[in-house]
């Protein structure tokens, strides 16, 4: 194979370098998944170099790349920074066989590969070293290796400079050392079996080094980088990279990133799992900016030794997790009187952080559940920071996810299921820690947070609304009024926020204004004030709302991490301006044409507002019909007993002016009209679901219902 005819963009290459800045601008590369960010795919081309794909790059949305942490790819390189950092490019080319050659280089010399992968040069110095020997070679007597010319003769192959003699007989040496070490892996093997026999200690793996070396907790390696170091700690994920296999190990002070190399691409220590506890030995280095342990023995512990560690994880997660109080925000008695299931949420969050299992906050797609979450997210990411020597860690290990739905349905849990089973599967990932605010609370729950009892998941529900009875033995940690008797104007943030700061108290100060955006009415007086003396007053907290509420809608799966921080915390005034302003002139619009076709009646001393959603609404535009339906009632109340009802194909949303059961409701409907399977859809938002072509008899049924069910 040679460079005639061939322009470079018809090649892919195999990168054998050690060195970003070896590698060509405008190539077509080999490479390995290393792993996601929220900005794009992290690509290695050879052990220790590794690029960035940013999402800007691809042809279609991060989330829809059928990528996984192993795969194979072919990219491009589009450059090499200054520092080191590789931009990569998308490839439409995704396999050898639409490239007419396939090359490698390592920055100095460049060769052709076999079909087979094998390099042709290479090939050519082993048949030269046999005739060395005295014997005659045939290149073409062994299968797989094609024929060469003699290596004294002109290579053909010319990669913008020609290829020396000494350069091929360099590759047949290195592959004369290959098989050396080979033999000498092998003899290693049996070693290492003679030691597995003879460990008196409990241990299991390699052998350990002769000298032994002090301990080091892994907080102090970053002032350490360069020293050969021991560590004691929990394996707590293996991952296979292009090149080494990397295990994030921790211990009671902190996590970091161990890489073992066998050859690219091969798993190290194949018997170490998730949960082992193990002593490594190795250099401290900095890969990337970030701290990292070049192994150089692992070893697993077990019996008194293995005991000893976990036994000291285990005192320092108790001493860590467990917070020292709760002091609610604004000096909220109410959430006071939740204090203790407050404390036990924070501890679940902390630990988790502690054992390096991820988080996943489950909350409504609305602005009290994304302001809610954002709290959550405010106070733990610190903490994952802290915890994790990698800069990426707060990606990996907290993810919040909208539900469109009020509630935690079957969908919403086999996504979830779906994703947990994943990750630990391919990633040896420990299952997460769900946590559910200002949802998962009600009945309609209970299908969803079964399937993740069923695998051992831990949920912990937050909600300022009452629970239902039949949670309390569905998740492991339940907040909710219910268990308190507390009967106040709670929302969800006002609740979490306080759950927030018990998590990580240095954030309290940024959360101070967050209960007040919560509401869209009737805000505590005591929320009022707190957000104003924290720098937000009533109109400020206004524009937060609704920009948030606005968000929420759009694109309502995705959490929007950046956005939302921006937003709630970061914003000095315009972003938030300019998204409110887009909320009022959306929803005053959409107003305008639903009070023009509102229809009134009355039954049973209650006056309805009844608005046919499907006809004088934008279905699939903002705002969502459970916010018109809200802010439509807002503006029809009048102090008499009064209800609005939106109804469209197949749901039904009711707003009173008086607390009414929209269970209750939905049963008394359900006897007038049997044939529509009337079902509650939703308790919080107040929404019925029925069979469309029962819709006129559902409408009358309902006012019917609701009339009866007023407070006389």
């Amino acid at each position: 194979m040679n460079w005639d005819n061939l322009h470079e963009e018809d090649v892919v290459f195999d990168f054998r370098g050690n060195s970003p800045q070896e590698l060509v601008s405008g190539r077509f590369y080999h490479g390995t998944v290393d792993g996601y960010a929220e900005f794009g795919v992290f690509v290695d081309l050879a052990p220790g170099v590794t690029g960035l794909l940013h999402r800007s790059e691809l042809d279609r949305r991060l989330e829809s790349l059928e990528w996984e942490p192993g795969d194979d790819v072919i990219v491009q390189v589009k450059g090499v920074r200054d520092n080191g950092n590789i931009d990569l490019a998308w490839s439409i080319r995704k396999t050898e066989r639409e490239f007419r050659g396939v090359f490698a280089h390592d920055g100095e010399n460049e060769w052709a590969l076999d079909e087979d992968g094998t390099d042709e040069e290479a090939s050519a110095g082993d048949g030269d070293a046999d005739a060395d020997d005295g014997s005659e070679s045939d290149v073409d007597s062994e299968p797989g290796v094609d024929a060469e010319p003699d290596v004294d003769s002109e290579p053909d192959v010319d990669v913008g400079s020609e290829l020396e003699a000494d350069a091929v007989e360099a590759d047949a040496v290195e592959a004369d050392a290959v098989e050396a070490d080979a033999v000498e892996a092998d003899a290693g093997e049996s070693d290492e079996e003679e030691i597995d026999e003879q460990d008196a200690d409990g241990t299991t793996g390699d052998a350990e080094p002769v000298k032994d070396r002090e301990r080091a907790p892994i907080e102090t390696l970053t002032d350490r980088v360069g020293d050969a170091v021991r560590v004691e700690a929990e394996v707590v994920s293996v991952r296979q990279t292009g090149g080494p296999t990397i295990f994030e190990v921790r211990d009671e002070t902190g996590v970091v990133d161990a890489a073992a190399f066998v050859e690219a691409g091969v798993r190290a220590y194949p018997d170490v799992e998730v949960g082992d506890v193990v002593r490594l030995d190795g250099d401290v280095e900095r890969r990337r900016g970030e701290i990292q342990l070049e192994t150089d023995a692992l070893a697993v512990l077990a019996g008194d030794e293995a005991t000893t560690v976990r036994h000291r994880l285990a005192e320092a997660l108790t001493a860590k997790a467990r917070p020292e109080g709760l002091q609610p925000l604004a000096g909220d008695e109410a959430v006071a009187e939740l204090g203790e299931g407050l404390l036990d949420a924070a501890e679940a969050v902390r630990r988790a952080v502690l054992e390096s299992r991820p988080i996943v906050v489950r909350h409504p797609a609305t602005a009290d559940g994304y302001v809610a979450g954002a709290a959550v997210e405010r106070a733990t990411l610190p903490l994952i920071r802290e915890e994790h020597a990698k800069s990426d860690a707060e990606y990996h290990y907290f993810t919040r996810r909208p539900l469109d739905e009020p509630i935690y349905e079957m969908d919403a849990a086999t996504n979830d299921v779906t994703r947990m089973l994943q990750d630990r599967d391919r990633h040896d990932e420990k299952l997460p820690l769900f946590l559910l605010v200002g949802t998962g609370s009600t009945v309609e729950s209970e299908d969803g947070l079964g399937l993740l009892s069923v695998y051992g998941a831990e949920a912990v529900v937050v909600d300022a609304a009452a629970a239902d009875p039949e949670i309390r033995d569905a998740v492991d940690t339940l907040v909710s009024p219910e268990l308190a008797a507390v009967d106040e104007n709670l929302s969800t943030t006002a609740l979490v926020a306080s759950l927030a700061s018990a998590i990580n108290d240095d954030v309290r100060s940024e959360l101070e204004h967050l209960p007040a955006v919560s509401y869209w009415e009737d805000t505590p007086d005591r929320y009022v004030d707190l957000a104003h003396d924290a720098g937000y007053d009533v109109e400020r907290v206004a524009e937060l709302r609704e920009a948030i509420a606005l968000e929420a809608y759009y694109q309502s799966y995705e959490d929007k991490r950046e956005l939302v921080a921006d937003l709630l915390f970061e914003d000095g005034g315009d972003l938030v301006a300019h998204v409110s302003e887009q909320f009022r002139e959306k929803l005053e619009t959409e107003l305008e044409t639903a009070m023009a076709n509102v229809v009134t009646e009355a039954a049973g001393g209650v006056e309805f507002a009844v608005l046919d959603t499907d006809k004088y609404t934008h279905r699939f535009d903002f705002p969502p019909t459970s916010l018109l339906i809200d802010d439509l009632h807002r503006r029809h109340a009048n102090g008499e007993p009064f209800a609005t009802v939106g109804i469209g194909t197949d749901e039904l949303y009711v707003r009173t002016s008086e607390a009414v059961s929209i269970r209750d409701v939905a049963t008394r409907a359900a006897e007038t009209a049997p044939a529509a399977d009337i079902d509650t859809a939703g308790v919080r938002e107040g929404k019925l679901e029925f069979l469309s072509g029962e819709r006129e008899a559902v409408e009358n049924a309902v006012v019917a219902a609701v009339a009866d069910e007023f407070p006389v």
